[in-house]
């Protein structure tokens, strides 16, 4: 594995176009999110910074654009407030400790490789977990968007203090904040093309702010220090060590999923293959990084990294001069933001939170599935009133099971137990002529298809309806894979055929069938004879050991030749 990204300068322009495009999109995201974690604006830039650069440096998608998130900011908030609220004096610093171990955990995800089984999810799950993310997002900016400071306890908190805060509101930054949601909503697409509608609404927001409400007591981001951050000391605390294991698992997931999502939204738009694996270990880097100077967590964003590759972005050095660009404006404009409203912050990240809900899978999920429907909805609940890692976890596991309840359904109509040539099957001639000469004595067991343990019971059912038979022929030819469980009930089924004075042959085991039956030791249990590759042959020996005199009918067959 390459240590670094791709990066060469066969498309400097484009790339240097497409990260300064980026970094213009970022600025106001980056504060508005670093403010609504509870983390500080300075936080946000410096996640933006960090994340966004050493991602790129790293990653395995030149062109994916990694900065704060709004499903990680959403992690984020309840992870300060978590901490903060066990230990005033080091709760912060307990937060970003977590964002260093779950960028850890990232690290570890992609040395495991294990990168392409991070996004094996049910859709339904992944719909309804970022509407949850989406609908928490826009509940936890009520508060500032009506020009309070947020009330505790979270989603639920906020939920409850809903008619105090609308006895309380403020007017003018009410007013603020929703023309920053009018100025992203219906600004002309030819004029969004130009420039971002946020970075318009955020100096539009501001500036009026100013001209028209100079003496008004307004909220405001205040002064973000100058120069590079301080180091943060990994912080634990014996009381909250369990906690934080399980967030920083729960934002290294997420912080997964949500890069190679984009990441695959980046192949599609540039028709290239990202490295999974890589990818997780340069946002875990990203991540690591991050957190050890005061920065929240960021993964892949989607907006950033389209407007990158719109702009003509294609290699690394997007990314990092995107980083480039945002050092440039910590350090040296950092004095400029102080007067930024927070309420203008808040109406940019609720219209994030709005974009997040899945609305156009929410409006069709009933008419797709309608259990599907009710997986999503249900994760969606989970996810705003109860836990993230819970919803995902519940939602993954019910979806599972009504999978694998479907595939065995389906599966199970594929074990067929045929005593004649009438029956729903393709036969060649010979196999009609060999079951038919069987007279209903010689029974054809068929499977087909992968044999997964929902199958197991369907085996059962079908042996267990065999009456009156002297032979079976156990049909393996179109199993190409053969689960422990649906082993273990063939087994069973071979061993009751025999204890019941029945031959038995199986044909057509080969490759994992073969292994697994091997290993299990059932063909031990039959005569060497009694194995077979051709069905027609099995079917053969199968009569002429029922009917030993069959000379002037069929050829009497003495040992037929064991499968190879």
């Amino acid at each position: 594995m390459q240590l670094t990204n791709r990066i060469n300068f066969r498309n400097v322009r484009g790339d240097i176009f497409g990260g300064v495009t980026a970094a213009v999109i970022a600025l106001p995201m980056a504060l508005a999110f670093g403010v609504a974690s509870g983390a500080g604006a300075a936080a946000g830039l410096w996640g933006a910074v960090l994340v966004g650069f050493f991602a790129a440096l790293f990653g395995g998608t030149p062109t994916l654009i990694s900065e704060p998130t709004g499903p990680m900011t959403v992690v984020m908030t309840a992870v300060i407030a978590h901490l903060t609220a066990a230990d005033p004096e080091n709760g912060m610093a307990m937060a970003f400790t977590v964002v260093m171990m779950a960028g850890i955990f990232q690290i570890i995800f992609g040395a495991l490789r294990l990168g392409k089984y991070v996004t094996m999810m049910p859709y339904t799950v992944i719909s309804g977990f970022m509407s949850g993310i989406g609908i928490i997002l826009v509940i936890l900016q009520l508060a500032p968007f009506l020009g309070q400071a947020s009330p505790a306890g979270g989603v639920v908190g906020t939920l409850r203090a809903i008619p105090e805060l609308l006895t309380n509101i403020q007017p003018v930054e009410t007013l603020l904040a929703a023309m920053t949601v009018a100025i992203i909503w219906f600004m002309p697409s030819k004029m969004k093309r130009l420039v971002p509608p946020q970075l318009i609404a955020l100096i539009a927001g501001t500036v009026l702010s100013l001209m028209l409400f100079p003496d008004l007591d307004i909220r405001r981001i205040g002064e973000i220090p100058t120069g590079f951050p301080a180091m943060q000391v990994p912080t634990f605390s014996a009381s909250q060590l369990r906690l934080m294991l399980v967030d920083a698992a729960v934002l290294g997931m997420l912080g997964c999923i949500d890069a190679l999502l984009t990441s695959v939204i980046a192949d599609s738009l540039t028709r290239t293959e990202h490295d999974s694996n890589k990818e997780l270990i340069g946002q875990g880097l990203g991540n690591l990084v991050s957190g050890l100077f005061g920065g929240i967590a960021g993964a892949g964003a989607t907006m950033g990294t389209v407007v990158n590759i719109q702009a003509g972005g294609r290699t690394a050095l997007s990314g990092l001069t995107r980083a480039g660009v945002l050092l440039v404006v910590v350090l040296g404009a950092a004095s400029l933001t102080a007067v930024i409203p927070l309420a203008v912050l808040a109406g940019i990240a609720l219209k994030v939170g709005v974009d997040i809900i899945d609305w156009s899978f929410l409006k069709r999920a009933h008419q797709v599935s309608v259990k599907g429907a009710a997986i999503m909805y249900g994760v969606i609940l989970l996810t705003v009133l109860v836990d993230l890692i819970a919803a995902v976890g519940i939602g993954v596991f019910v979806a599972n099971i009504l999978t694998i309840d479907r595939m065995s359904t389906l599966q199970s109509k594929s074990v067929k137990a045929i005593t004649d040539a009438d029956d729903d099957i393709r036969l060649s001639a010979d196999e009609k002529r060999w079951l038919d000469e069987g007279n209903g004595r010689v029974l054809l067991f068929q499977l087909s298809g992968p044999m997964i343990f929902g199958v197991a019971k369907a085996i059962s059912r079908q042996h267990n309806a065999i009456r009156d038979c002297n032979a079976i022929v156990f049909d393996l030819s179109d199993v190409p894979h053969m689960g422990v469980t649906a082993s273990l009930a063939l087994e069973n089924a071979v061993k009751e055929a025999i204890e019941k004075e029945r031959q038995v042959f199986i044909v057509g085991a080969a490759g994992q069938t073969k292994r697994r039956l091997e290993k299990m030791k059932v063909f031990s249990l039959l005569p060497p004879h009694h194995l077979h590759m051709d069905r027609a042959e099995a079917l053969r020996a199968a009569v002429n050991t029922v009917f030993p005199t069959l000379d002037g009918q069929a050829e009497r067959v003495d040992a037929p030749a064991p499968a190879q």
